[in-house]
């Protein structure tokens, strides 16, 4: 069984190398990547660090990541090149020899450029320079192979950078031992999606439940517009460890099951891609200040063909008027931003297209063009089908983006729930 005091023990840090992530010229995706999957098997992360490409602030980095935690994942840094110095710099944290190893190279490095018609250079050889008694990690995708090293009862990890790279190699070789680290128990979670409630209207009804957990525990992660409850149970199996989420899955659908739409799985586009063809219905679409991000959205899962009859971006009033049949006295009486443009765009777009729904969505993005009665921020939505057609607004706060992508989530929210109304 599982020695819960060392479950406890088990602290995990994440450091990213690459001076790139610094200038803010590529995101540190694997920092939310890894969080995420450490999480759900019961691995807790206590720090996040990134550090440019400096030999010195990489060893200091290293040094401290491994005084305070037991597990430490390092990524990027692997490359053959001058200022690919994690291997050198953990060397030199660690106090250990950095070693070329022949056989490491014929076995990790070499067979990538086998396998593309291309002769390895001998600057390649850097990559299979083995930091102490470190055990190296096949990339079957690149060329440069992860290390795994214990020392002082601390375990390291040296992944590449590339996420196509990193992510295989760790949930290939690295989460195995990590589980196998953990025992016997099984680590169970299942994640809880809702939207339409905020995050602090939503810790306030479990709030309960979040200041009582103990196993299983209740994990909120908020969203753009929705918020997640991660689940997560240790017991010896599987099946014991679903029985003890259950009831707590209940306890929260019981208080704001009205909000809930899918698992960890899930997307707001997915399940309403999904219920619209479990209904055997069609849709269209006609977009203004989103610019097509919703149609986009549905179409990024397979299976929209059967679904998805056709889109408008509407950006321009003529266009609204020409294409979609929206009257040019309301454009001038009501403006684009309205009610009656709205409900005249879904109309005039089911009318077009010929499904059995269509959704309209015309707003205000900013950061110009607001007014005192119609500021930046205010979009309409409308949901028209065969009986009626569903009118409503909302006002975001936030920059464009999130304005356009809470806009579509909406949106596409509004249309799962009219097609699952509708269904009965």
């Amino acid at each position: 069984m599982l020695d819960e005091s060392r479950v406890k023990k088990l602290k995990a840090e994440l450091v990213a190398v690459g001076t790139e992530i610094l200038l803010g010229q590529i995101d540190n995706s694997h920092a939310r990547y890894l969080s995420t999957d450490l999480a759900a098997i019961g691995v807790p992360v206590y720090f996040h660090s990134s550090v440019g490409d400096n030999l010195d602030r990489v060893v200091a980095t290293i040094a401290l990541a491994m005084s305070r935690s037991d597990i430490v994942i390092v990524t990027g840094g692997l490359g053959p090149t001058g200022d690919d110095l994690t291997r050198d710099a953990v060397a030199k944290a660690l106090g250990l020899p950095l070693t070329y190893d022949e056989e490491a190279f014929t076995t990790f490095v070499k067979p990538y450029f086998d396998r593309i018609g291309r002769v390895a250079k001998p600057i390649q050889q850097s990559q299979a320079r083995r930091v102490g008694t470190a055990t190296f990690l096949p990339n079957l995708r690149g060329t440069a192979p992860g290390q795994y090293l214990v020392h002082q009862e601390k375990h390291i990890f040296l992944l590449p950078g590339p996420p196509l790279e990193m992510r295989p190699m760790y949930l290939e070789q690295v989460r195995p031992v990590l589980m196998a680290l953990l025992g016997e128990t099984m680590i169970t979670s299942r994640v809880l999606r809702f939207f339409g409630i905020g995050e602090a209207d939503a810790e306030h009804q479990l709030a309960d439940l979040l200041r009582d957990q103990t196993n299983p525990t209740i994990a909120p992660l908020a969203g753009e517009g929705e918020i997640l409850f991660r689940i997560t149970a240790k017991a010896k199996d599987e099946d014991s460890a679903n029985a003890l989420i259950d009831p707590v899955s209940r306890e929260i659908l019981s208080r704001i099951g009205q909000f809930f739409y899918g698992y960890e799985q899930d997307s707001i586009a997915s399940v309403a891609l999904n219920t619209l063809v479990k209904a055997g219905k069609t849709v269209s679409f006609a977009e203004s200040c989103t610019g097509g991000l919703a149609t986009s959205m549905l179409v990024d899962f397979p299976g929209a063909s059967r679904t998805l009859k056709g889109s408008v971006v509407a950006y321009a009033d003529e266009v609204k008027a020409a294409m979609i049949d929206v009257s040019e006295d309301e454009l001038a009486q009501y403006g684009a931003v309205s009610e009656q443009v709205a409900k005249s765009m879904a109309i005039g777009t089911r009318a077009r297209f010929g499904t059995d729904y269509a959704v309209s969505i015309t707003g205000i993005a900013g950061p110009d063009g607001g007014t005192e009665q119609k500021p930046v921020g205010l979009v309409y939505f409308a949901i028209a089908d065969a009986t009626d057609c569903h009118v409503f607004y909302r006002l975001f706060a936030g920059d464009r983006a999130q304005i356009r992508l809470r806009s579509a989530k909406v949106a596409l929210h509004a249309l799962f729930q009219r097609v699952n109304e509708n269904r009965g």
